[in-house]
């Protein structure tokens, strides 16, 4: 009703500005006029006085009281211009101020609108998200529902269900850090929550660097802790450990999940196979690299695909083992194994002497073609023993 009746008041406004620029416009005709009218009449008088009927004193007082005329008439008319000039000025400034309140009034409308949306239906969102009651929520509807539930902790307070949920959802957006930071929030009220912990995990192991995967291997326990047999904590820390290059774990977990599947899972294909490869990983050679990325280096390709491959010395150019990560900061290990071969039949135990190199690609190729940085080792010779090396990128 308000906005309706700004609008109506903006739409009158232009009425008159249109109305006052005609005004001005007839005004400068007028005095266009004037003028062609004074210069007429001094003609005429220049023509009486040539012509002998009109003395040279009384021309002289004729055009003397047509100019004083004329002046007199163009003094009235800029007093008249000047006053009409404030009134379109005072107009349109009134317009500017009219519409500006009008956006703000009918953007805070909107959003109002929104909240009350949200709030009144915060019930209904609650049963279809949470316990499959009715239609799944579309996406404009579960950002009502996040507002919802933000809307109930700024008003009540904090409440380890509504952060729990406000994780989940943003974990289904794809923001990873937002949902970690709502499940740290659910869990300093709820620290031992199970659900809660995993889902946490969930968006740490997403989030993916060496930090997030050290709080995510920590979450984990604390749920085993509670439930020994849990499969989701299981099937989750054989990948944090396979992420952070921890093999034996990794295989661990995994073993202790696949009896607790049934055959029908989708889950007891993948890691029954997770499991084949890394036994044959972990019975050939394993190299393990720790390779530093300084600051200055990551600034510069933080965006940058990180290749760590191994090369046999005598044989073809086509690398044995290829890993390839995202770029991070500082130092981490990485882990070459028969498991990371490019090509069947020619991996790390097909070569006795090998050259480790590491290399970030801003295209995300492993072909060097934008000469980025790389670092590559002496030849080291492949044993039973894991081979341990230290590289570090320069830029």
């Amino acid at each position: 009703m308000i906005w309706s009746s700004l609008l109506l008041a903006f739409v009158g406004m232009l009425v008159v500005i249109i109305a006052l620029l005609l005004l001005a416009r007839r005004s400068r005709e007028a005095a266009e006029n004037q003028l062609g009218l004074f210069e007429q009449k001094l003609q005429l008088l220049a023509q009486a006085r040539r012509q002998g009927e009109l003395a040279e004193l009384d021309f002289e007082l004729a055009a003397a009281d047509l100019k004083a005329e004329y002046l007199e008439h163009e003094q009235l008319q800029a007093v008249q211009q000047k006053a009409s000039q404030g009134w379109l000025w005072g107009t349109i400034s009134l317009v500017i101020i009219a519409s500006l309140a009008l956006y703000a009034l009918t953007g805070h409308y909107q959003k109002l609108a929104q909240w009350q949306l949200a709030k009144d239906n915060l019930a209904s969102f609650g049963e279809r998200a949470l316990l499959n009651k009715g239609e799944p929520l579309t996406d404009e509807e579960v950002q009502l529902f996040a507002l919802a539930l933000r809307s109930k902790i700024a008003a009540e307070g904090d409440d380890a269900v509504a952060w729990f949920v406000i994780g989940r959802i943003a974990l289904s957006k794809g923001m990873a850090a937002d949902a970690v930071d709502a499940f740290e929030k659910a869990l300093q009220l709820t620290p031992n929550r199970v659900n809660l912990l995993v889902s946490y995990s969930q968006a740490l192991l997403v989030q993916g660097d060496e930090d997030s995967l050290g709080k995510a291997g920590r979450a984990l326990a604390r749920v085993l802790q509670q439930e020994p047999g849990n499969t989701d904590a299981l099937s989750m820390l054989g990948m944090v450990a396979e992420e952070r290059g921890d093999l034996q774990q990794a295989q661990q977990a995994w073993a202790l999940l696949l009896p607790k599947l049934e055959k029908e899972d989708p889950r007891y294909a993948l890691i029954e196979q997770k499991l084949g490869q890394h036994q044959a990983g972990l019975t050939g050679p394993v190299i393990e690299l720790q390779l530093q990325i300084p600051e200055l280096v990551y600034q510069a390709y933080q965006n940058a695909t990180l290749f760590v491959f191994a090369k046999a010395i005598d044989g073809p150019p086509l690398p044995l083992a290829v890993k390839r990560l995202p770029a991070f900061k500082g130092e981490q290990k990485i882990r070459l194994t028969d498991k990371d071969a490019m090509q069947q039949g020619w991996a790390l135990s097909n070569a006795k002497t090998v050259q480790i190199t590491a290399r970030l690609s801003l295209s995300g190729q492993v072909l060097n073609d934008e000469k980025g940085p790389q670092v590559s080792s002496e030849p080291v010779t492949l044993g039973t023993a894991p081979v341990q090396l230290n590289l570090m990128l320069q830029p």
